[in-house]
């Protein structure tokens, strides 16, 4: 009876010790694949982290080198320029905002970097000084730089829809919200109270090769990823003006200036968050004038 029960401790030893080994591997393993796992997740965020480093830096290298180059200046006059649908209201800030300087740019040494140049934005009150590029399609330039090199900063294009000799109803123009508020990332300081209570940040200068421009913001917000505001022409006046009444509804800031059917529009958008959402600004052109070159 006694070798019995030693046989049935040596036994449950044994059992408990291969319980016990079997354990440890199996911890060992998981062990492993969790260090593994946190390796391969480390490698990948530091993989994203200096992709975004080098596109940081080589968005802002370009940025000065095209600024520097272009000779983009302020120009009191234009040929041939003239005011935009002027409302009757002498009172309204359009009568203001008319005054501004264009900006003038010489386009011949952009066009020598990349044929795609259509224009040159630069609103106020943010960091948005850019030349704008436009190809056949929307998606090209989200992930290519002005100089065509592969760039996740992408740059500022016009939707391949926009007619800037003759302009849409709704000229639109995109770039991706940077957090380090280079393309369209500093256009979220649109949506600051300090931004909007400084009247002279209400305006948006777009030159292109045909005309100098200024457009007058009456309408920021955000708002989830639609289709509805990048409509470029309506096909009725009725249409235009309930698309005008919805967008000047959304605005964050109630802007002391009045929109129309004659009004051309200009739309700023940027590319969606991480919640879906988008940045819009809408101005319509207030004067516009021939370059002076």
């Amino acid at each position: 009876m006694q070798k019995q029960t030693n046989n049935s401790k040596k036994h449950v030893n044994k059992i408990a010790t291969c319980k016990y080994r079997y354990c440890f591997r199996l911890k060992r393993k998981y062990r492993f694949l969790l260090y593994g796992s946190s390796l391969i997740l480390i490698a990948f965020s530091i993989f994203h982290i200096s992709l975004w480093l080098i596109s940081h830096y080589q968005t802002i290298k370009l940025s000065k080198q095209l600024q520097n180059q272009a000779t983009v200046a302020e120009n009191e006059n234009s040929l041939d320029s003239s005011f935009i649908n002027p409302p009757e209201d002498k009172n309204d800030s359009y009568w203001n905002d008319i005054n501004l300087n264009f900006l003038q740019v010489d386009f011949s040494s952009l066009l020598k970097e990349n044929q795609d140049t259509v224009a040159w934005i630069e609103v106020l009150g943010t960091n948005i000084n850019y030349p704008v590029v436009q190809t056949d399609n929307n998606d090209y330039y989200l992930t290519h730089s002005f100089d065509n090199s592969k760039n996740e900063a992408g740059w500022i294009f016009a939707d391949y829809r926009n007619h800037f000799d003759t302009l849409n109803d709704n000229s639109i123009i995109y770039g991706h919200g940077r957090w380090d508020g280079t393309m369209f990332g500093s256009l979220k300081q649109v949506l600051e109270e300090d931004w909007f209570l400084n009247r002279q940040n209400h305006i948006i200068r777009l030159s292109t090769l045909q005309a100098n421009m200024i457009f007058q913001i009456f309408s920021v917000y955000t708002i989830y990823k639609e289709s509805y505001y990048m409509i470029p022409n309506f096909s009725s006046q009725l249409s235009y003006q309930d698309f005008l009444n919805t967008i000047q509804k959304r605005s964050k800031f109630s802007f002391a200036t009045t929109v129309n059917t004659n009004d051309k529009i200009l739309t700023l958008s940027t590319c969606q968050d991480n919640e879906g959402n988008r940045i819009v600004v809408h101005a319509k052109l207030i004067r516009k004038g021939i370059p002076n070159y």
